[in-house]
C-alpha cells in the first residue's frame, strides 16, 4: 500500500494496479513499464520534479515517450525559467525515489502540471509510488485528485 493508492481508495476513485518485475539495471522507467505491460508508451506518463527560478518546486506530467519542456513548464507555472531538481531533492519533496514517483500522495503538496495530451486518452497510467507499480486512471481523475493543471508541456 502506498500514499497514492490511499489517496485514491479515500476518495473512491475508479483506478486500476498493474505491476511488473523492475529490473534495477533500467533507466528509463516509464519506457520499461509501457514495454513490461505491453501498454501504449503515449498513455503511460511520468512524473518529474522541477526547480523554478524563483526557487519554488513543481512536478511536470508528459508521457514517457517526450521529453519534459523546461520553457513551457516555467510559463505554465509563472516563472520565467525551470530546471530539473536534483534526485535527493526530488526524493524528499515528493516522499518517493525515483522511478516511483507518483503525483498522487507525495509528501509535499507541490503545484502539478499535466500535459494536455492527457485528455486524449480515456485512461493514463502513472507511477503507484514504487517501481514496477503503475495506476490506470481517468485523466479527470487525476487532474481533480491532484488540482493539476493542463499544460502544452510535451517536447518529442
Amino acid at each position: 500500500m502506498t500514499p497514492a493508492i490511499r489517496v485514491l481508495e479515500r476518495d473512491g476513485a475508479t483506478f486500476e494496479l498493474l505491476s511488473y518485475e523492475h529490473d534495477p539495471r533500467a533507466a528509463a522507467y516509464g519506457e520499461e513499464a509501457a514495454r513490461a505491460l505491453s501498454l501504449e508508451p503515449r498513455s503511460v506518463f511520468k512524473t518529474l520534479v522541477a526547480r523554478l527560478d524563483d526557487g519554488r518546486l513543481t512536478i511536470g506530467i508528459v508521457p514517457v515517450t517526450a521529453q519534459l519542456d523546461l520553457k513551457a513548464l516555467a510559463k505554465a507555472a509563472g516563472a520565467r525559467r525551470a530546471g530539473m531538481a536534483e534526485a535527493a531533492e526530488a526524493e524528499r519533496a515528493t516522499g518517493y525515489v525515483l522511478g516511483g514517483i507518483s503525483p498522487l500522495g507525495q509528501k509535499k503538496r507541490l503545484p502539478i502540471f499535466l500535459d494536455e495530451s492527457a485528455v486524449s486518452f480515456a485512461a493514463i497510467h502513472v507511477s503507484g509510488g514504487r517501481r514496477g507499480l503503475e495506476i490506470r486512471l481517468a485523466p479527470d481523475d487525476l487532474v481533480r485528485l491532484t488540482n493539476a493543471r493542463l499544460a502544452p508541456l510535451a517536447r518529442h
